[in-house]
């Protein structure tokens, strides 16, 4: 009688939840262990967070309307020249520093974020049929992947970006400039994806449930999404983290050099580009709050990402 009610118990008791499964696991335990890896997506979430809440910001810097160029070049606030509201300063065209750096957060993480999204959807798509079908597929899919490999990122990214205002007559608006953004570093950031999922694929396609999934008749597509491609995912969001940053990175220095976000709607690296013409006549501060933010929040991805990437090996558990 106790076996069956315990038998009973067993039978309906429910599967755990997403959430329940994630706090039960190993990266978990991880996490906890690791107090720079807390840290570090504390400083993360924080940077979000200012990001979403940049309308909060004493000044919007995009409102050519609450611009006053009397007030350009203010030094901050806690300087014997600083003038109240303006915290770090303004820049040449009179903007708050602190609300441009919020606003060019936004933006930079807009363009990372976007970016990161479709490297990976390229990669993973191209990993998934090179390594599930092989053979030609396989072979041309790797060598545009080899190819591409001899190029530095940045390099394509300008050449992406260069091919679109060149297409464009060079009048584009500031969707299209961040739409061509998100272009170039997609196309400079797939290949890690690619070859990632590709080795893993073509383990996994030789496993039992694949075969399988074949012989009970699931066409190829179903197959390598619904089967393969969940125990191929795991690496994925390590390089995504660490490409996340690779990706801001890469949106700055497209700013910086003049092919990324105009003036008039600045990212951080547009923000560090116009402090750049001032940085050695005295005014400092435009230049140097905007490139530490940047600093800051591409080292707390950096360092979140090398938790991800040791917490997610297997070997190092």
């Amino acid at each position: 009688m106790a076996a069956s009610t315990t038998s009973g118990a067993v039978a309906q008791a429910k599967p755990l939840g997403f959430f329940a499964r994630f706090f039960d696991s190993d990266v978990w335990a991880s996490f906890r262990r690791s107090k720079l890896a807390m840290v570090a997506a504390l400083a993360t979430l924080i940077f979000f967070l200012a990001a979403l809440l940049a309308n909060l910001a004493p000044q919007d810097p995009f409102d050519p309307a609450q611009l006053e160029l009397l007030n350009s070049r203010i030094p901050p606030l806690w300087t014997a020249d600083g003038q109240a509201p303006f915290l770090l300063g303004t820049d040449d065209q009179g903007r708050d520093i602190l609300s441009a750096i919020l606003h060019g957060l936004r933006v930079s993480l807009i363009v990372g974020g976007l970016g990161v999204l479709f490297s990976a959807t390229l990669g993973i798509t191209l990993g998934l049929i090179a390594g599930y079908f092989g053979g030609a597929v396989d072979a041309l899919i790797m060598r545009i992947a080899d190819v591409q490999l001899t190029f530095p990122a940045i390099l394509i990214a300008l050449l992406v970006d260069g091919v679109a205002k060149a297409v464009s007559g060079g009048q584009m608006s500031s969707p299209a400039i961040l739409g061509v953004l998100v272009l170039s570093i997609g196309l400079s950031f797939w290949v890690q994806y690619a070859r990632t999922v590709r080795s893993s694929v073509m383990v996994e396609k030789n496993r039992d449930y694949v075969q399988a999934a074949r012989l009970i008749g699931l066409s190829s597509p179903v197959i390598m999404l619904r089967h393969v491609l969940p125990n191929t995912i795991g690496p994925v969001f390590a390089i995504a983290t660490i490409n996340f940053a690779l990706a801001i990175i890469t949106e700055a220095t497209l700013s910086f050099l003049g092919s990324g976000m105009p003036d008039t709607q600045p990212s951080l690296g547009t923000l560090i580009r116009i402090g750049n013409r001032y940085l050695f006549s005295g005014e400092w501060w435009i230049a140097a709050f905007p490139g530490l933010t940047l600093a800051l929040l591409v080292l707390a991805v950096n360092l979140l990402g090398d938790w991800l990437r040791d917490a997610l090996n297997p070997k190092l558990r």
